[in-house]
């Protein structure tokens, strides 16, 4: 097991701050704030706030550092097999979803969740010694209902139109979310063709701060299952890339009626989970409050279970939303005291380790038989010899390193295996010597 604190990360916009990456234990953002702009949100008897980070990241980072420092990190322990979670916290129009999914302008706007798929993929090609499998979810919370964005038999014209996601629990306290499906992605064009119908189905609405502002949280997740071939031993992981709604003031966004009830919604599930935070944070409690809300209880992995996790806090510190970004550093300051154990994910395979035990069954069988058996003398039929025609053909088309060739305790049809096996490469080295590339090989 490994045992860490949750990485944080800033992310700030243009505004009057100090930052200092060149400590030895992390970075610190600093923001000094004038007696009479901070009265009535914050203590006006205080000037100076000074926040700690891993790193801090100024408006003009690349998306690619941002990618190196706190994505790669994490999708490498998902490669190892541990769980690893990213999420995104801070205002309406601070850049969260701009870091997570990137821009659709340039190629080099791509954010974390593409940049990831990218990466995932090109790290299985390299990787020839293992057999992978990946399947992608896209859930969205939107007023405490869950929704997935990747089903397709809908076409939705309205979020409502997409089948609705249940949590379940089952009698050891895991969490399994009804209604969700899982995608399967066998390259990184499939895997980003789903990233592309979630966010095309995605909710979307304007408010005064911001003309694209996410009204929900979004969670995509990449599930992988990696495994030796020939070994039944698995090791099953998953990524979450979290891009949470924007943690405004409602007094602040001037909102109303449908837009008003979002807000409070946003809101109320942003309280349940600085409470979760909180209770996390604080030694020998007991009872962590994770059913309050549903994005509390599908992050519970992520947030004080098995998990490697990260927290990006994005904040657009110009001066009228300097209590948003002191309230935001003061969450992600909460956050860095949790200690998260992730444990490595490896199980047998019921389903392999049963075939496997019957090849071995059938292998013992078979040689018990002609240790003691009496072998027989007539001759195959035709049917058997076009049975066993169709067998090697088979075992040679199959490109399975663990495939066998069965032909049970009998003699009679080994011999003719092996001379039908004799046949074909003869044939196929005339073949070669006809066509002339033997010749050219050798020149």
């Amino acid at each position: 097991a490994q045992k860490q604190r949750v990485g944080v990360f800033g992310l700030t916009q243009p505004a009057v701050y100090s930052v200092d990456n060149e400590e030895q234990t992390g970075a610190s953002l600093e923001f000094v704030v004038p007696r009479d702009l901070a009265d009535g949100f914050v203590n006006n008897k205080r000037e100076c706030y000074k926040f700690r980070f891993q790193k801090v990241f100024d408006q003009a980072v690349k998306q690619e550092e941002i990618f190196e420092n706190i994505a790669k990190p994490v999708a490498d322990s998902v490669l190892a097999g541990y769980n690893g979670t990213i999420f995104a916290y801070g205002q309406t129009g601070s850049g969260k979803t701009f870091t997570v999914t990137g821009g659709a302008e340039r190629y080099s706007d791509r954010g974390i969740i593409p940049r990831t798929l990218s990466y995932l993929f090109e790290r299985f090609s390299q990787d020839s010694s293992m057999v992978y499998n990946t399947h992608i979810s896209y859930l969205e919370i939107y007023n405490e209902m869950g929704y997935d964005l990747l089903d397709s038999r809908h076409e939705a014209s309205r979020l409502e139109d997409l089948p609705k996601v249940m949590i379940m629990e089952d009698p050891d306290q895991n969490i399994h979310l009804r209604n969700l499906s899982l995608q399967p992605s066998a390259n990184e064009e499939e895997a980003l063709n789903l990233l592309f119908l979630g966010d095309t189905n995605r909710m979307i609405a304007e408010t005064p701060m911001n003309q694209a502002s996410t009204r929900s949280h979004c969670v995509f997740t990449v599930h992988l299952c990696r495994r030796e071939p020939g070994s039944a031993t698995l090791r099953r992981s998953k990524l979450h890339l979290v891009d949470l709604a924007g943690s405004d003031r409602v007094s602040k966004t001037g909102l109303n009626g449908q837009l008003l009830t979002e807000a409070k919604y946003i809101n109320l599930s942003l309280h349940y989970l600085e409470q979760v935070i909180i209770a996390l944070s604080e030694k020998n409690r007991s009872h962590i409050p994770y059913r309050n809300s549903m994005l509390t209880s599908v992050l519970r992995d992520s947030l004080g279970g098995n998990c490697m996790t990260t927290m990006i806090a994005t904040m657009a510190v110009d001066k009228r939303n300097l209590d948003e970004s002191i309230s935001t550093c003061r969450f992600a300051q909460r956050v860095a005291l949790i200690k998260n154990e992730a444990i490595l994910n490896e199980e047998l395979d019921p389903a392999l380790q049963i075939a496997r035990l019957k090849r071995e069954i059938q292998s013992l069988k078979e040689e018990l038989a002609m240790l003691t058996g009496e072998q027989r003398d007539d001759q195959l039929t035709v049917e058997e010899i076009q049975k066993l025609e169709e067998l090697v053909k088979t075992f040679l088309d199959d490109r399975d390193p663990d495939v066998t060739l069965s032909l049970g305790p009998d003699m009679r049809k080994i011999q003719y295996c092996f001379s039908l096996l004799r046949v074909m490469y003869l044939h196929a080295l005339e073949d070669i010597f006809s066509s002339g590339c033997y010749a050219s090989s050798l020149k």
